[in-house]
């Protein structure tokens, strides 16, 4: 699941706000940040990536594991099938050996559809432990966005790759002077642990903008 999806709807909100009010007074103040940016270099958004890795990858074996019993049953069955049909054996003997190759064709069945379910709801599990993370993810840049703003004086702030219809932008131009992210990624990091901090990106060359 995309984790930047809530986050970059968050500021499409806000950039459309701003389209609204465009007959707002002259002293409107508007500041525009780079979301995905923004979510990707937050520290929290590594974390909860590579947790959600190690959760599929741990499905996936787990998973894998249904795969090569079903293939091992598998095996076993058409041995079965094949000892019951062997016309060397009394026919008594024929239809135990059928029964047996019956039930484990039942249990095969029954394992088939264990994986299927497990499949499924792993995939589901998945998809709402991302949208868990996500969400405190966007309340989170959402509050540092919001007091950043505010102390800095500004009425908007305008996600400049947020997408509107038919994925276009919705800013079409920005010239930066205001931009917020590194500032907002800065803060949004100064709780980051040594090792998440030793491995992010490195800050870029855009300066606080002036209050």
């Amino acid at each position: 699941m995309n984790m930047n999806k809530l986050i970059r709807r968050m500021f499409l909100a806000m950039a459309l706000a701003g389209f609204c009010g465009a007959s707002a007074p002259a002293q409107t103040r508007i500041a525009t940040i780079d979301g995905k940016k923004v979510t990707n270099g937050y520290w929290k958004t590594k974390e909860a990536l590579a947790a959600l890795k190690d959760r599929r990858e741990d499905l996936m074996k787990e998973l894998k594991g249904m795969g090569e019993d079903l293939k091992k049953g598998q095996e076993e069955y058409k041995k079965l099938l094949d000892d019951a049909n062997d016309s060397a054996v009394s026919d008594s003997e024929r239809e135990k050996r059928k029964k047996t190759a019956e039930a484990k064709l039942k249990s095969l069945s029954e394992l088939n559809d264990r994986a299927k379910e497990f499949d499924r709801n792993a995939s589901a599990n998945l998809n709402e432990q991302a949208q868990r993370m996500s969400e405190r993810i966007d309340e989170k840049v959402r509050a540092v966005v919001s007091a950043r703003a505010k102390s800095a004086g500004y009425s908007l702030v305008l996600d400049t790759t947020a997408l509107g219809a038919q994925n276009k932008l919705v800013v079409v131009y920005a010239n930066d002077d205001n931009d917020l992210t590194q500032v907002v990624i800065e803060q949004l990091n100064t709780d980051a642990p040594l090792e998440a901090a030793k491995s992010g990106a490195k800050p870029d060359e855009k300066k606080d903008p002036k209050k």
